[in-house]
């Protein structure tokens, strides 16, 4: 008799084990092992597997929306969504001017891939950690680093395994996660959520790009399908209005579409991903109280 199912975390393995293990894309066995498979070779023809970043990435820099001041509460008019309607500033390259030099700080590469966004966080001068379940895509990032002469501490494995084991330490000024979320089933966004509230620094930044509902890529189903069929199929498209829901807890600096990009640009962009950057608000101490912890639960 099977009765030893007690927290949260046995009911999210249980959750796991619903889907087959061909679409396991997320756990340090079967997921690791697929997208090691998906990074071994290296000639196919992945847009993301060229060594550029992503353009919203390279946007945020431009505009001093990464600067580690504004992370720190010291915000410039132009970097408040209120000052620009619900999506956010508009790109502005005057931004970063009248801010002077860029000031980054400590930055976390979720599913870093071949590191392409992390070297470029790394060129703005962050500190960075990257971290990716696939052995031949972390090979393939530090080759790209020494290459460059970048410094970026790559790490093999599951970041939220790593976060728990100490190997991973926050708190980080940016957190970034190209294509990682979309890979998650509906259950683990409770993983990611988490991971953000012990890991994200109080006004710190948090940037994903993730499939865009309407763009022609990822699943639109109501997540109750996934765990019927037993499959992600290759990865779920998300709607602006269900961003903001579920990282309801943290305010929205911009809101996206990704800008496609021609093959001949230096920057990675393709229509069918959407892009949002958030910061995280501490929550202020009530009067008479002990400050409270911010959280990221909506």
């Amino acid at each position: 008799m099977d009765r030893h199912m007690r927290t949260v975390d046995d009911v999210l393995r249980l959750l796991d084990g619903l889907f087959a293990p061909g679409a396991d894309r997320w756990t340090r066995d079967a997921g690791a092992s697929w997208w090691d498979g998906f990074y071994a070779d290296r000639g196919r023809p992945v847009p993301f597997f060229a060594d550029k970043p992503d353009e919203n990435l390279v946007a945020y820099g431009e505009r001093g929306l990464l600067d580690h001041r504004a992370s720190h509460g010291e915000r410039g008019p132009l970097d408040h969504p209120a000052a620009h309607g619900e999506r956010g500033p508009p790109d502005n390259p005057l931004a970063h001017g009248a801010r002077g030099p860029l000031r980054p700080g400590r930055a976390l590469d979720l599913g870093c891939g071949p590191g392409r966004n992390a070297l470029h966080l790394a060129s703005l001068g962050f500190t960075v950690d990257a971290v990716d379940m696939s052995p031949s895509a972390i090979a393939w990032a530090r080759e790209r680093a020494r290459a460059t002469g970048a410094e970026v501490r790559f790490v093999c494995g599951d970041a939220f395994a790593l976060a728990d084991g100490g190997t991973l330490r926050g708190p980080y000024d940016l957190i970034y996660d190209s294509g990682c979320f979309h890979h998650l089933p509906p259950h683990r966004r409770i993983s990611h959520l988490a991971f953000l509230e012990r890991q994200l620094a109080p006004d710190g930044l948090f940037g994903l790009v993730c499939f865009a509902a309407g763009g022609g890529m990822g699943s639109e189903a109501p997540d109750a399908d996934f765990y019927r069929r037993g499959t992600l199929d290759g990865g779920l498209a998300y709607t602006e209005e269900s961003l903001r829901g579920i990282f309801a807890g943290l305010e929205v600096v911009e809101s996206r579409r990704m800008r496609a990009e021609p093959a001949h640009s230096a920057r990675f962009g393709e229509s069918y991903l959407w892009t949002s950057l958030f910061r995280r608000v501490p929550c202020p101490p009530v009067s008479g109280t002990t400050p409270r912890r911010d959280v990221l639960r909506p």
